[in-house]
C-alpha cells in the first residue's frame, strides 16, 4: 500500500484492490463484470464534520448484498470499515468549509471470461469518497421536495430482491428520466408491482397521518439506514410508527410526508403529484430536530448555508 504522504496531494485518493491511488489513476478494465453487466454490490455512508456515521451498519448491509450475489470480496467487514476510515482520513484536508463526504464501497465480481466469471483475478474492490452535493440540493431544505410517481414500476422482489444494493440502477434511472420529462427537478417515488408506494433512488418515503408515521413495507424496498434511524427516533419520541401498504391516495391526503436518504438524512416533501403538502409539518420538524441531536450536527442548516 502507498504511504500516508499521498494524503498531501491536491487530488482525492481512492482505494483500489489493495492500493491507495490518486483518483485519476484508479481505472477498471473494460472486461470487468461490474461495467459489463452491473454485476456488483455497493453501499454508501456519509460524514458529519468529516467523521463517518453508522459506517458499521452500511458495511453490514454491503455484506448482506454480497452474500445474496454470491460475491466473495476477499476482505472482512472490519477491513472495509478500516479502509473507509483511511480513505476519509487521506482526503479530509480537501474538504471545503462546512462540507462533508459521501463514502462509497463497491465490489464487482471481477473480470469476465468467454464462458462467464472465472480466472485468478478475483473481485474488484473500490472505496471512494466525494463531497456531498450540498449546493445542488440546498433548495430542497428551503422549498421541500416535489415528488412525482412515474409510470415505471419498481422491479418486483420475485425478480430481484430490493434488499440487495446492487449497481444495476437502470430501473431507477429510467424512472428518473421519465420524471424529469414531466416535472423537471422532481424526485421519483416508484410504485411496486402491486400499485403501492415503494421507494426512490437511494431514498425511502414516509407519510404522517393522524399523528402516526407510516412507511412502505421492508420486503418491497431497500430499507435504508436513515429509514432505520427515523424509526428508532419515533420510538424515542413515542410517535406511532409502522410499515404498511401505502397508496398514492394515502400520500396525496397525508398530513405530512418526508424523504429519508444517506445524503439528505430527512427532508420534507412539499408536493406529491402536484398536490401541496404541509412543509415542514410539526412531526417532521420534531423528527428533524431529533435526527440532528442523534448525529450531533445541524444537517438541514448545513444544506441551507450552501444556498446561493
Amino acid at each position: 500500500m502507498n504511504t500516508p504522504g499521498d494524503a498531501l496531494a491536491n487530488e482525492r485518493v481512492v482505494y483500489l484492490n489493495g492500493d491507495y491511488v490518486p483518483e485519476s489513476r484508479a481505472t477498471v478494465p473494460i472486461t470487468d463484470r461490474g461495467f459489463i453487466f452491473g454485476d456488483a454490490a455497493f453501499d454508501t455512508a456519509r460524514t458529519f464534520r468529516g467523521e463517518p456515521y453508522r459506517l458499521d451498519q452500511h458495511i453490514e448491509r454491503l455484506f448482506r448484498s454480497l452474500r445474496y450475489l454470491r460475491i466473495d470480496p476477499g476482505l472482512g467487514p472490519e477491513d472495509f470499515v478500516a479502509i473507509s476510515q483511511e480513505v476519509v482520513a487521506r482526503n479530509r484536508h480537501l474538504l471545503g468549509p462546512d462540507e462533508d463526504y459521501w463514502i462509497f464501497q463497491r465490489v464487482t465480481r471481477g473480470p469476465n471470461y468467454p464462458d462467464g466469471p472465472g480466472g485468478d483475478a478475483g473481485p474488484t474492490v473500490i472505496v471512494t469518497c466525494v463531497p456531498l452535493p450540498l449546493a445542488a440540493r440546498a433548495a430542497l431544505f428551503r422549498d421541500g421536495i416535489e415528488v412525482v410517481v412515474p409510470a415505471t414500476r419498481r422491479t418486483p422482489p420475485e425478480s430481484l430482491s430490493p434488499a440487495a444494493k446492487t449497481q444495476n440502477y437502470l430501473n431507477m434511472i429510467v424512472a428518473g428520466l421519465e420524471t424529469q420529462d414531466s416535472a423537471p427537478g422532481a424526485w421519483p417515488v416508484l410504485l411496486d408491482h402491486r400499485g403501492f408506494l415503494c421507494e426512490g433512488s437511494g431514498s425511502n418515503i414516509f407519510l404522517v397521518r393522524d399523528g402516526a408515521v407510516l412507511t412502505p413495507k421492508s420486503q418491497y424496498v431497500l430499507a435504508g439506514v436513515s429509514r432505520a434511524v427515523v424509526m428508532e427516533l419515533c420510538g424515542r419520541l413515542d410517535l406511532p410508527c409502522r410499515e404498511d401498504d401505502l397508496s398514492p391516495y394515502d400520500a396525496a391526503t397525508a398530513d405530512e410526508a418526508f424523504i429519508t436518504s444517506t445524503s439528505l438524512c430527512l427532508c420534507p416533501i412539499s408536493r406529491f403529484n402536484g398536490r401541496p403538502l404541509a412543509q415542514p409539518g410539526p412531526i417532521s420538524q420534531r423528527l428533524m430536530a431529533a435526527y440532528a441531536d442523534e448525529v450531533g450536527f445541524d444537517f438541514a442548516g448545513q444544506y441551507l448555508r450552501h444556498l446561493d
